[in-house]
């Protein structure tokens, strides 16, 4: 079956992306036209945005276009950073988390390990204070280097000034 490249689009309807599929063409194109042409016809017909209708001083009804609600850049960062902050709950999934513990036991111990509940739990709490105490340092590192952005190398100094190899 030959491969068709999908396009993102803001229409709301899909039938066109699955017919132009269907057909092996790529959406949007059209035979005979400009090759941007076509796009553009298909944003014309765009859904206006909701309407709201206020009373106005005189008593007729006035339409006025809604908008959307837009978070200031960083904010919804900032706001997952003080959530995590406050929460106490565990960040890794219980369930990967064992699989890996015991994925990892079978090929350097070469046998079936069996681990108790609590073990695992002491093994992902001692998992996650190493993860985020290395985190801090990284950002630390990065901070240094006058960048916002952790970077790989960021990770590897911190552990080797950390003594970790």
């Amino acid at each position: 079956m030959a491969r068709t490249k999908m396009i993102a689009q803001k229409s709301s309807s899909t039938s066109s992306i699955v017919v132009a599929a269907k057909a092996g063409k790529a959406p949007g194109k059209v035979p005979g036209k400009a090759p941007g042409k076509a796009f553009r016809e298909q944003l014309a017909g765009k859904a206006p945005r909701k309407q709201t209708t206020v009373p106005g001083a005189d008593g007729a009804r006035l339409n006025r276009v809604k908008r959307s609600h837009r978070l200031k850049s960083g904010q919804v960062a900032l706001r997952e950073i003080k959530q995590y902050q406050k929460s106490t709950d565990l960040l890794l999934l219980k369930l990967p988390f064992q699989r890996l513990i015991k994925e990892l036991c079978e090929e350097t111990l070469k046998v079936e390990v069996r681990f108790q509940a609590q073990a695992i739990l002491a093994l992902q709490e001692a998992t996650e204070a190493y993860l985020v105490g290395l985190f801090e340092d990284t950002n630390l590192c990065a901070v240094h280097a006058k960048r916002v952005t952790i970077m790989p190398r960021d990770l590897e100094l911190a552990r080797r000034l950390r003594g970790e190899f």
